[in-house]
């Protein structure tokens, strides 16, 4: 790392230390976990971006991309398809049964 990756690094360091010691989180885990839900709050291009490189690397299941980057399963294909990603490896049998259910959810029906 250059001097100026260094001194950013150091500034960084110090800055989480001292949100530590504001009192107002505690930890600087918690402050990160935070900042990081309220930048893809307000990014959502970014949570899509990332659920589909989680699903690209096998971190999520389809299901489980589409929820976490608040798209319908139609909408996390079409971002995986955007970004020439893939779809080889098959859902499991419970991941279909929650889209499924999710699905007859959105449309406003039941499971009987």
């Amino acid at each position: 790392m250059g001097t100026v990756g260094t001194a950013f690094q150091s500034l960084l360091d110090e800055e989480l230390k001292a949100v530590t010691e504001t009192g107002l989180y505690e930890s600087r885990e918690a402050f990160l976990s935070d900042a990081v839900e309220t930048l893809f709050a307000a990014r959502p291009d970014l949570r899509e971006a990332v659920a589909c490189a989680l699903y690209a690397r096998g971190v999520f299941s389809l299901g489980r991309a589409a929820e976490w980057s608040r798209l319908s399963i139609d909408g996390i294909k079409e971002a995986l398809y955007r970004r020439e990603i893939s779809r080889e490896a098959p859902e499991s049998a419970s991941d279909v049964e929650a889209m499924a259910l999710e699905t007859m959810k959105v449309a406003g029906r039941s499971a009987s």
